[in-house]
């Protein structure tokens, strides 16, 4: 369930990344964003904390800097940060479409200008990007039910992890077409309709706790397979 005292107790060890990667990168750091639920103050136990830390250059000595600190963010508060450069973003911004649509759409600047207010996502690229997500999510959950199913635990991890990437396909899906939802979990709850209602509190359920009832999961994670195609074929719409 998601706790939330989780994301107040991630504020510390993330101000101190912060301040140390000030140090570390002087005038060559542009910004630290933070991305994903933890920069809607929505963390659960078992979130990763997200960042983007843009730079102007990439210095070896700089970034040895920063080593001792990011390897105790890490173990503090599973930090994930990405490291990119002013100059790369437009090029990332391509060539990972779906990814950095997501964090344009979740994100809180936590030192610097916003690199992402101007940013441009190609509409072309990020349809390219989000029919390769669902059709790949599709294809690994066949293969997961095959080899999981048979395990309760494990099948439950599987749609767990699959609840993340459905809903950032189906905000990017509502997105392309032109009416927004609040929040990616709001889009999936748009996209899924009366077809798949049953199955949204399992996937949050899943999410939250990384267990289903028992009972529940083989059938939750076909139906999870199922959802993935229907989005991957409004996908192929677009």
């Amino acid at each position: 369930m998601y706790d939330p005292l989780c994301y107040s107790s991630a504020i510390e060890p993330l101000n101190t990344f912060v301040d140390a990667a000030k140090r570390a990168f002087g005038d060559d750091l542009r910004a630290v964003v933070l991305y994903g639920s933890a920069a809607e103050g929505r963390l659960r136990p078992t979130s990763d904390v997200n960042v983007v830390v843009v730079l102007a250059r990439f210095d070896r000595a700089q970034a040895d800097a920063i080593r001792d600190e990011f390897r105790v963010a890490q173990a503090a508060i599973r930090l994930d940060a990405m490291f990119v450069l002013e100059s790369e973003l437009p090029a990332a911004a391509r060539e990972f479409a779906q990814k950095f649509a997501d964090i344009k759409r979740r994100h809180s600047v936590l030192f610097g200008d916003d690199p992402f207010a101007a940013l441009e996502i190609p509409r072309d690229a990020l349809v390219r990007h989000v029919r390769q997500a669902l059709l790949n999510l599709t294809l690994r959950l066949r293969q997961k039910y095959v080899e999981r199913s048979l395990r309760e635990e494990q099948a439950a991890l599987t749609v767990a992890d699959a609840a993340g990437p459905l809903r950032a396909s189906a905000a990017a899906i509502l997105e392309i077409e032109g009416t927004p939802a609040a929040s990616p979990k709001a889009a999936l709850e748009t996209l899924a309709g009366d077809d798949f209602a049953a199955l949204l509190p399992q996937l949050s359920a899943a999410r939250e706790e990384r267990a289903l009832p028992p009972g529940t999961a083989a059938e939750t994670l076909y139906q999870t397979i199922e959802l993935a195609r229907a989005l991957a074929n409004r996908a192929g719409r677009l």
